[in-house]
């Protein structure tokens, strides 16, 4: 019952979370607030798939928007009877939500897969990826994270960042997954309800 009546709730802490993911993920692109580094491309690949500003971003907030505009007593009826309108608006609901799914969980991929290669930076043998071959040991080895000299700690700032976003998008993941239970539950019990009306006529 707590989740069903609680749908709105879930829809309504997207809205924050994506706006964090493109705040965070902005912020890559301006290691120690400095934007020279994204001017010559002298950032890690992963960045440049725009995954926090985008997917778990842009696409998640409208979806967002969208998800409780449904829920909305103002939504325009499609059917003549509420129960229609109400299993039409789940329907749409639950597809939405696993819409969500796919683009946070996604994202939160890409950003585990950046965390693990490590920062491009610049040591004693030139820019390079010179933590891609540690599997995200380098994560543990702090002594080693002064191997990058340029951009300046950009190993914290990184390592930072991208946990910041992959733990918004698993907060994502996670509300959409609770979404479709909730829209699940509530489709399903109306129409159990639906089904026992008619038996009893």
């Amino acid at each position: 019952m707590a989740l069903e009546t609680c749908g709105s709730c879930l829809s309504c802490l997207l809205i924050p979370l994506a706006l964090w993911s493109i705040v965070v993920n902005v912020l890559l692109y301006f290691p120690n607030g400095k934007a020279s580094h994204a001017a010559s491309y002298q950032l890690p690949n992963y960045v440049w798939y725009f995954e926090g500003i985008c997917f778990s971003g842009v696409m998640i907030l409208l979806l967002a928007v969208m998800l409780v505009t449904l829920e909305c007593n103002v939504f325009y009826r499609c059917c003549q009877s509420e129960s229609c309108n109400k299993t039409y608006r789940s329907f749409i609901s639950i597809v939405l939500a696993l819409l969500g799914v796919a683009f946070s969980g996604y994202s939160c991929i890409i950003f585990t897969l950046g965390l693990i290669q490590g920062p491009f930076c610049n040591s004693s043998g030139g820019w390079d990826y010179i933590f891609k071959d540690t599997a995200g040991g380098y994560l543990t080895d702090y002594p080693a994270w002064s191997r990058c000299t340029e951009p300046a700690n950009i190993v914290e700032w990184n390592t930072i960042l991208l946990s910041i976003l992959i733990a918004l998008s698993g907060l994502q993941l996670i509300i959409c997954f609770l979404k479709v239970a909730a829209e699940l539950k509530r489709t399903l019990c109306g129409t159990y309800s639906v089904f026992v009306q008619v038996t009893n006529y």
